[in-house]
């Protein structure tokens, strides 16, 4: 595969099934941040002893891949052979992995600051990645078919990355720093 092919040098890509668009398009934008959000929890993938949290991450980012393919295609291709079919197990995969690690955490009665150990810490930042990644997914939905199951899944997602970083801090033992606000 060439990793240039100098068609995208007048700010044009194309999507699935070939039509050209602007790389400022919704649907680039949308994608363009899933793929952001796979490299940031790339990144916390590398922070983290090999076990069970880094197989979760490493098949998340698997499923974030087929988001991007579904983002990819325009409702007029969705039949497209390239494109991975996403699936409710995916949701439910992950709202299991919040349950077991809620099931070991306190109860949560107060805001958090983000923070804690550097995987804790980098856990809040993939989930305000995930949750820009939902916003631009929505915004797209507004003018363009998104498929629902990768609304929620990516929404289910950020959830799954707070309760992780909770999960992670609590491993590294570093105390939860509860907000204080400042309104009279």
């Amino acid at each position: 595969m060439k990793i240039y092919t100098k068609k995208g040098d007048t700010g044009k890509t194309s999507l699935v099934g070939g039509r050209r668009v602007s790389k400022s398009d919704a649907r680039i934008e949308a994608y363009g941040t899933i793929d952001e959000l796979n490299a940031q929890l790339g990144y916390l993938v590398s922070l983290l002893p090999p076990g069970h949290e880094v197989d979760v991450l490493e098949s998340i980012q698997h499923r974030l891949f087929n988001v991007g393919c579904s983002l990819a295609t325009p409702p007029a291709h969705s039949g497209h052979p390239m494109t991975p079919q996403l699936s409710d197990e995916d949701v439910t995969t992950l709202e299991r992995e919040i349950d077991r690690m809620q099931a070991a955490l306190p109860p949560q009665t107060h805001f958090i600051l983000p923070g804690g150990c550097e995987a804790g810490a980098w856990a809040h930042v993939c989930r305000t990645v995930c949750r820009r990644a939902e916003r631009r997914m929505v915004f797209l939905a507004e003018e363009s078919e998104v498929e629902t199951t990768a609304l929620r899944l990516i929404n289910r997602l950020s959830d799954y990355l707070f309760v992780l970083s909770r999960h992670l801090n609590s491993a590294c033992g570093k105390a939860e720093k509860k907000w204080q606000s400042t309104c009279k």
